[in-house]
């Protein structure tokens, strides 16, 4: 039995997902208060850092329920389209076309790849021509299976934390949670 992918009581024909993972939602969006009444001069909070949306502890238990949640989404299981593309980056947010979201980590993986080219002597030239489209896929769907079985969500946790533009990469998919559980 493949313990990895059976974490969550998933129902594919149903494509619903247990109540359990509406607590995710809880703590996904901050709560915006305005203090006093007058509208200039007064200081609007936008939650505060013991709030439990931002405390180290709901990074932890987002993470776990996102890394339980990417372990049962399906990978794509016809690839092959060759898709063209210039940087790692464009070419991760065109595997959209599968209908999957990809990994938090494996977009901060592509984005890497990215950085270690600034400089290169083809770094102008299209990534296409330089690696194969159809390796270049494979390349990311092996990553993205490493990601999925294998990455610890206090490591998720950390990343999060350190980046403050990780919504970017991760709330593509919770309309699909959100709607699943319907």
């Amino acid at each position: 039995a493949d313990v990895n992918r059976n974490c969550i009581a998933f129902d594919p024909v149903a494509n619903s997902f247990p109540s359990n993972m509406l607590f995710f939602f809880s703590f996904y969006v901050p709560v915006t208060t305005m203090k006093g009444a007058e509208p200039f001069g007064d200081q609007v909070s936008l939650g505060d850092s013991s709030s439990s949306y931002d405390s180290e502890d709901s990074f932890l238990r987002r993470s776990s329920m996102y890394q339980e949640y990417m372990k049962v989404v399906p990978m794509p299981t016809q690839r092959g389209f060759v898709i063209p593309f210039t940087s790692w980056v464009g070419f991760a947010a065109s595997m959209e076309f599968y209908g999957k979201p990809l990994h938090y980590l494996t977009n901060v993986q592509m984005k890497k790849f990215d950085q270690i080219s600034l400089g290169a002597d083809n770094e102008d030239v299209p990534l296409d021509t330089i690696i194969d489209p159809g390796k270049a896929e494979a390349t990311i769907w092996i990553i993205e299976e490493v990601h999925r079985c294998t990455s610890s969500h206090h490591y998720i946790a950390r990343h999060w934390l350190a980046d403050p533009i990780y919504h970017r990469h991760v709330d593509a998919i919770f309309p699909e949670l959100l709607n699943s559980s319907k």
